[in-house]
C-alpha cells in the first residue's frame, strides 16, 4: 500500500520534469508603447454623413469633433512600502 504511493509520487515528479522540459519557452520581448495609429479614433470631416442610430450598436467609424487627450506616462515600479 505504501509501495503504490511512494510510486505514484515519483511518476508524477519524473512527468512534470519532462513537461517542464518540453514546454516552450517564450521570448522575452520589451513591449511597444502604444501609438495614435494603435486607436481606431474617430474623425470630423466636412461633408461627412452623421449616423442615426436606434438602439444599442457599435459605430465603426463616428464622425465627432473632439475624443480627449492621449497622454502616454511610462509606467514605474515602486518597491518596498509605503
Amino acid at each position: 500500500m505504501v509501495w503504490n504511493f511512494v510510486v505514484q509520487i515519483v511518476a508524477s515528479l519524473v512527468l512534470s520534469a519532462i513537461s517542464y522540459a518540453l514546454s516552450p519557452k517564450p521570448k522575452s520581448q520589451v513591449p511597444k508603447a502604444a501609438g495614435l495609429d494603435d486607436f481606431s479614433l474617430p474623425t470630423a470631416e466636412e461633408g461627412r454623413p452623421i449616423p442615426v442610430v436606434f438602439g444599442t450598436v457599435l459605430l465603426r467609424g463616428p464622425n465627432v469633433v473632439w475624443a480627449g487627450d492621449l497622454k502616454v506616462e511610462p509606467i514605474r515600479k515602486k518597491g518596498g512600502k509605503k
